[in-house]
C-alpha cells in the first residue's frame, strides 16, 4: 500500500505555488508561527487565575478554563472568553504553521514528500479541531466540543508520529515523536473513556495534548535552526569563494 503511494507520488506533476514562492522569500514565517503556540501556556496560566472556586491542574480539565458556565460553587471562569479565544487562535497557528512549513519538503523524495504530506495535511485538520473546541466550549454544543478535542489530539498525535517514523530528522527529535506519540494517544483513550489511573482527570488530558503543543514549539525552533545552520554554511562558502578569487586576481 505505502510503495504504491510512494510510485503514485513520484509519477504525480508538481506545479510552481505562489505559496512556495511566499515560503522561499520568508522562510522564517512557518517555524514563527508554530513557536508562537507557546501563548497557549500562557492564557492557561493567566485564564486559570481567576477560576473560582480555584483551579486544580490535577482534576480540571483544560475545557474548564472555557466553560461559559459560571457556578461560583462548582465551576466559574470569568476569562473563558481568553481561552476560547485561545483555543481558536492555536488551531489557527496549528493550520497555517502546518502549510508553510510542508513547503519545506515539497523538493524531497517522493517517500518524504508523501509523509510531510500526510503528516502536515492531519496537523492542520488538527488545528481544525483545535478551533471547534473554542467555538463550542463544553457547555454548548457538546457533542462538537468532543469532536474538535479528538481531532485536535488524535490526528495531530497520530500525525507527529507518521512524521517522527518517516522523515530523516535528527535523533533527539524523532525518537521522542515516535515513543511519546503513542503514549498521548493511549492517554487521550483512557480520559475519553474516564480512566485516570489514580493521576486525576486533569493530568491525564495534559498527558495527552500537552507533548502536542510542545511539539509544535520544538519543530518550530528546528526548522528555524536548521535556516541558520544553511545561511551560516552558505556565508562560509561565499566568503571562501571570494578568498579564492581574490588569490587567483594577485596570482594573475
Amino acid at each position: 500500500m505505502w510503495s504504491e503511494m510512494v510510485a503514485w507520488e513520484e509519477t504525480r506533476p508538481r506545479r510552481a505555488s505562489r505559496i512556495k514562492t511566499f515560503t522561499d522569500r520568508v522562510s522564517w514565517l512557518g517555524p514563527v508561527v508554530w513557536m508562537l503556540s507557546v501563548s497557549y501556556f500562557v492564557t492557561q496560566i493567566v485564564v486559570s487565575l481567576a477560576f473560582k472556586p480555584g483551579y486544580s491542574w490535577l482534576t480540571n480539565s483544560i475545557s474548564d478554563l472555557g466553560n461559559t458556565h459560571c457556578d461560583p460553587v462548582r465551576l466559574c471562569s470569568p476569562r473563558h472568553d481568553w481561552m476560547n479565544a485561545q483555543f481558536i487562535v492555536l488551531g489557527g497557528f496549528m493550520a497555517l504553521g502546518s502549510l508553510l512549513i510542508f513547503q519545506e519538503f515539497k523538493e524531497k523524495r517522493a517517500e518524504e514528500r508523501l509523509a510531510a504530506l500526510i503528516g502536515f495535511s492531519g496537523m492542520a485538520i488538527a488545528g481544525l479541531g483545535a478551533a471547534l473546541v473554542g467555538l463550542f466550549p463544553e457547555n454548548t454544543v457538546r457533542w462538537m466540543h468532543i469532536l474538535g478535542a479528538g481531532l485536535a489530539i488524535g490526528v495531530g498525535s497520530l500525525a507527529i508520529l507518521v512524521l517522527g517514523v518517516a522523515l530523516p530528522l535528527p535523533d533527539q527529535l524523532r525518537w521522542p515523536m515516535r515513543i511519546v506519540s503513542p503514549i498521548a494517544l493511549l492517554a487521550l483513550v483512557l480520559f475519553a473513556s474516564h480512566q485516570y489511573l489514580g493521576v486525576g482527570a486533569g493530568t491525564m488530558e495534559r498527558i495527552a495534548a500537552y507533548p502536542e503543543t510542545i511539539w509544535l514549539i520544538s519543530f518550530g525552533v528546528y526548522i528555524s535552526a536548521s535556516h541558520y545552520a544553511a545561511r551560516q554554511h552558505q556565508a562560509v562558502g561565499s566568503e571562501r569563494l571570494v578568498r579564492v578569487r581574490r588569490a587567483n586576481d594577485e596570482v594573475d
